[in-house]
């Protein structure tokens, strides 16, 4: 097994080199300048891989102390860009005007733009409650959060939240809400991209272009921080606390440990949380603006039903905070790991799979590689033998497992 390093700078080179036979793996990139020619020759081998338990969102740095990579201009837009993100109108005005299907369209190419999607931090088929997916269970929730949540849902693969029609009413209400504390507009959120990354910069512009065309430009203004790799990584990635994170927008991302919804939700705890700092908010610190958004109730919530030991009646509290966190619009959902097309040599299902720790993404064990490239068919055929297999393997498991608890 030999690995190879990929920095997102030449869209085409891992197309390139499968094809040469350097790589038995390959993403592809539908709007790079190569594609069209690769798509003519592999019509019958483009594969859209499964979309794995890796979720991305969007978060807002609360509580902002670094302004090195800024467009700002005055401490007036400093202290109007803090108020507007401390209001859940305005949160949520972003989360219905963010356009994820022309977000996914930027790596994926229109026919696959909504392969990626994702719209739960936590994944909606994570876990069941009583034979229903945990997102239908939270969608079922979301009824008690008002109006605009009716017929929810939260399937992957779709975007349920673009709406340009709720982000105009919610931002009316917050601009009320923001003026009567002085806020001037347009409100500046500062967005950091890492310049050598092509699909990073055109996703970043994407979402900056459907934001403002919703909202109006005179209202928000996305401002996107070109910046070198390390400067990048070391305000926000790698920066080592709340206080070097040099953004307003970030979209970070989270893996689940283990197959149990608190190991996506815990990551908000204002005592421990695993991307607090990523909110500006450092954990086990006491911080106005954490109590200001509802991160005190959140942990609450959240310590409730880690306590509880039925798990239908686990799963079901953690439901409820997944749907309190969709409304608070302190995490958006965007996208997932995986959902991508692929050329591939490796042999369909072969590999170790699950949704949970490293076995399913960093273990190469098991895994076959065979001569010629894998066509649609032999994928389609070997993935409904697969999927057969597990439903029957998750049956087993669940009876044995009834078994053990009491």
């Amino acid at each position: 097994m030999k690995l190879a390093y990929y920095d997102g700078s030449d869209q085409d080179a891992l197309a390139r080199n499968f094809v040469e036979g350097a790589y038995s793996y390959a993403r592809l990139y539908p709007n790079s300048s190569s594609f069209e020619g690769i798509k003519e020759k592999n019509k019958d081998n483009i594969i859209y891989s499964l979309q794995d338990a890796t979720s991305y969102f969007l978060n807002f740095n609360l509580d902002r102390k670094s302004y090195k990579f800024t467009s700002k201009t005055s401490d007036a837009e400093k202290k109007s860009t803090q108020e507007a993100v401390l209001n859940k109108n305005f949160r949520q005005a972003i989360n219905f005007a963010y356009d994820r299907t022309a977000y996914g369209a930027q790596s994926q190419g229109e026919d696959g733009a909504t392969k990626i999607l994702r719209n739960l931090v936590v994944p909606p088929n994570f876990v069941s409650i009583n034979g229903k997916d945990f997102g239908e269970v939270v969608a079922s929730k979301m009824v008690n959060y008002g109006k605009e949540w009716q017929g929810i849902n939260f399937a992957d693969a779709q975007d349920p939240y673009y709406n340009a029609e709720k982000a105009k009413a919610k931002f009316a209400e917050a601009k009320k809400e923001l003026q009567a504390k002085g806020v001037q507009f347009p409100i500046h959120l500062d967005m950091t991209v890492d310049q050598a990354a092509k699909k990073g910069v055109q996703e970043a512009n994407s979402m900056k272009q459907s934001i403002e065309a919703a909202l109006g430009a005179d209202n928000v203004v996305i401002d996107i921080q070109q910046l070198s790799t390390e400067d990048y990584d070391s305000t926000s990635y790698l920066a080592q606390t709340a206080a070097q994170k040099d953004y307003d927008l970030y979209n970070g991302g989270w893996g689940s440990d283990y197959q149990d919804p608190s190991t996506y939700l815990d990551i908000f705890n204002v005592k421990s949380g695993g991307v607090l700092q990523n909110l500006g908010i450092e954990p086990g610190e006491s911080n106005d603006k954490a109590k200001a958004v509802g991160l005190d109730i959140y942990t609450q919530m959240l310590e409730e039903a880690n306590k509880e030991q039925d798990l239908a009646k686990r799963y079901e509290k953690y439901a409820e905070i997944q749907a309190w966190l969709v409304d608070s619009a302190l995490a958006i959902p965007n996208i997932s790991k995986g959902g991508t097309p692929v050329l591939r040599k490796t042999v369909p299902f072969s590999e170790p799979y699950s949704l949970a720790g490293n076995k399913g993404i960093e273990s190469y064990k098991y895994l076959k590689v065979q001569d010629k490239t894998v066509t649609k068919d032999e994928y389609e055929k070997a993935k409904e033998k697969w999927l057969k297999e597990k439903e029957e393997s998750n049956k087993k498991a669940q009876e044995e497992l009834a078994k053990h608890v009491k």
